[in-house]
């Protein structure tokens, strides 16, 4: 089942309720937890993973190397949400739950390392 093109996934959204209790405020907080890094890395493979490569070193179309970047969290959202040099935005094509794991997941390469 491909996770981009089935926006009900019924699994993310019991975790996500089951941790949260369905408040406003765990929206922002990290998915460090097995199952939200699992989303990142899946939503990654689709979305990344063909100019980073799913380890974050690839570096096609000038894609930068991932296990190296000095980007805070909140740079990385940044570049996902709105893009840099040739990469595209995501912030129309990932809801703020996905990028937050996408981030996680970027985040999490550095220590492959």
């Amino acid at each position: 089942m491909d996770v981009m093109c089935d926006r009900t996934f019924v699994l993310p959204a019991m975790l996500w309720l089951l941790t949260c209790g369905g408040s406003a405020g765990c929206a922002a907080s990290t998915s460090t937890d097995g199952a939200g890094l699992e989303r990142g890395a899946a939503i990654f493979d689709a979305q990344c993973a063909l100019c980073h490569g799913r380890d974050g070193r690839l570096g096609l179309s000038g894609a930068k190397d991932l296990t190296g970047s000095t980007l805070d969290r909140d740079q990385v959202v940044g570049v996902i949400m709105n893009g840099r040099g040739a990469m595209m935005a995501y912030g129309k094509v990932l809801t703020p739950e996905e990028v937050q794991a996408v981030a996680d997941h970027v985040l999490a390469l550095r220590a492959v390392r």
